[in-house]
Formats: C-alpha cells, structure tokens, sequence
C-alpha cells in the first residue's frame, strides 16, 4: 500500500459494501463532520446518518450510511461498521420516502404510544431522510 493511499473498507451485517484504497474519506460522525487523510491521527467514532464520500484517482463515490462506528488506525486505514450503507446510485427513492412516512405515521399515531419504539422510530426516520438526501443529491450531481 503506497504512503499516499488509505485502505478503506466498509461493512454492514450482511456483507463488505465497499473495500478499496483511497485518497479521502469525509463522514459525518457525533461530532461532527470530519475528512480523513493518509496518516490521519488514529481515533474512533460514532456515526451520524448522512452521507458518505470517497475520493479515488479524482473520482467520488457516494454513499448513504446510518449509525454505526469509524475506527481510524495508525497506518493508514480506516474501518467503517455501519447499519446500513449503501452505493447513492443504489438507492430507492420512493422506497425511501414510503418507509419514512409509514415511521411517520407510527409516531403521529397516539393511541399506540405504549407500543412504539420511539428511539427505533426515529432512527427509521434518520436513515430513510439521509438516504433521500444523498440520493437527490447525487441525481443532481449526475443530471
């Protein structure tokens, strides 16, 4: 792996999204949003639902992820363990929008208060704007 590469690799429960070396790395985590660089200092973090971007030989490729952890190490290499993520090329929009309302509607709903999940319902929520988000965003981008 040259010194100017970052191995790159991010999985979700069912399987390897994305593994590759890459140039740049920007995520939006609990504090923040921050872009990782070759040799960046090691840390962990949380993520925040949001978008994703990889920078590869001065291309982007663009994802949409939901919580999970970042692990920056000292050699370069960077681990990314997300709930969900997933390619903005991949993405469903209306699928999208149909499970945030169906959440939506859950929440409005006070008759069922004691069998919502309320942190569940919202995390729903989280995932499905950030995913329409980056969806619309990269369709822009493309058209």
């Amino acid at each position: 792996m040259s010194n100017r590469k970052i191995k790159f690799k991010i999985a979700t429960l069912e399987r390897v999204t994305y593994s590759d070396e890459i140039d740049q790395l920007t995520v939006s985590t609990e504090s923040g949003e921050i872009t990782v660089l070759p040799r960046h200092s090691p840390l962990v973090s949380i993520l925040k639902p949001g978008e994703l971007r990889i920078k590869k030989d001065g291309q982007n490729i663009i994802m949409a992820v939901s919580t999970g952890f970042l692990e920056i190490r000292k050699n370069s290499e960077v681990y990314v363990l997300a709930d969900s993520a997933e390619r903005a090329e991949e993405i469903d929009v209306e699928t999208a929008k149909a499970a945030r309302e169906r959440a939506e509607e859950l929440l409005r709903q006070k008759q069922n208060v004691k069998d919502v999940d309320f942190a569940k319902l919202q995390a729903i929520i989280n995932r499905e704007v950030a995913r329409i988000k980056v969806a619309n965003k990269y369709r822009n981008i493309k058209g």
